[in-house]
């Protein structure tokens, strides 16, 4: 095995493997062990204040937050972004940061649903329901870990200290996108929760995984080539220049 695949294995593959089995496990114990306790019992509350408080103008504005965080949506804004990332910045890191971010959230979420089977809230949903659970929010995790990621990225790059705290104005889009899912009666307060949590560590793994200046990753060689013995080293032309 090589020494790319190692790092890559130990620093990213393992400790999101580790985030699966703990939102499995919160999932389980939401649905199967908490169901009948506080806040469990009560946290629908929140869904039915919302399906009864209805109005056109915030229907429209909670619709388009939950487009900003559906799967296309995430997905072009991600390749764009990491697109301008690699030609402004001229180099791969930040933008494969970005990509793994979201990709990595992305699994923890598709493989938790498996497992999980947790109904939608008890009232009018405005939206189509996926063939998924509603534990947890696929359109909240997402939307933390591209915006969330962005945010990271563009404070690291910003100079003036206003320009910074423009950059993190960005970390209200998750959660205008959470508050959109909830009005739209797509999840539970706790599905939106946890899926801060996954983004979180999704992103704190890709951070110090990918992101950080301290963490080398190194290419073995392929095969035996090296400089020293490639042919360009290995026939002298004979000329003191040489």
């Amino acid at each position: 095995m090589s020494t790319f695949v190692k790092q890559a294995f130990t620093r990213i593959v393992l400790p999101v493997a580790a985030i699966l089995v703990l939102m499995i496990g919160l999932g389980l114990l939401f649905t199967h062990v908490l169901q009948h306790s506080w806040p469990f019992t009560v946290e629908d509350g929140v869904n039915r204040y919302f399906a009864t408080h209805r109005t056109p103008d915030e229907t429209s504005v909670s619709g388009v937050f939950s487009f900003i965080g559906n799967t296309s949506s995430v997905i072009t804004v991600t390749a764009v972004m990491a697109v301008v990332l690699r030609l402004v910045l001229h180099r791969w890191r930040e933008s494969i940061f970005l990509c793994l971010v979201v990709i990595a959230q992305a699994l923890v979420f598709f493989f938790t649903t498996l497992v999980i089977d947790r109904p939608r809230p008890d009232v009018q949903r405005l939206d189509a329901s996926p063939p998924t659970s509603s534990f947890p929010s696929g359109h909240t995790s997402a939307a933390f870990a591209l915006y969330v990621g962005l945010a990271v990225l563009l404070v690291s790059l910003a100079r003036p200290g206003w320009l910074k705290a423009l950059c993190w104005l960005l970390v209200l889009m998750p959660v205008a996108v959470a508050l959109g899912r909830l009005y739209r009666g797509m999840h539970h307060p706790s599905d939106v929760l946890s899926s801060f949590l996954n983004g979180t560590l999704c992103l704190v793994v890709m951070v110090r995984g990918v992101l950080s200046p301290h963490v080398p990753w190194r290419i073995s060689k392929v095969g035996s080539w090296s400089p020293s013995t490639s042919p360009a080293s290995s026939h002298p032309t004979g000329t003191a220049t040489s």
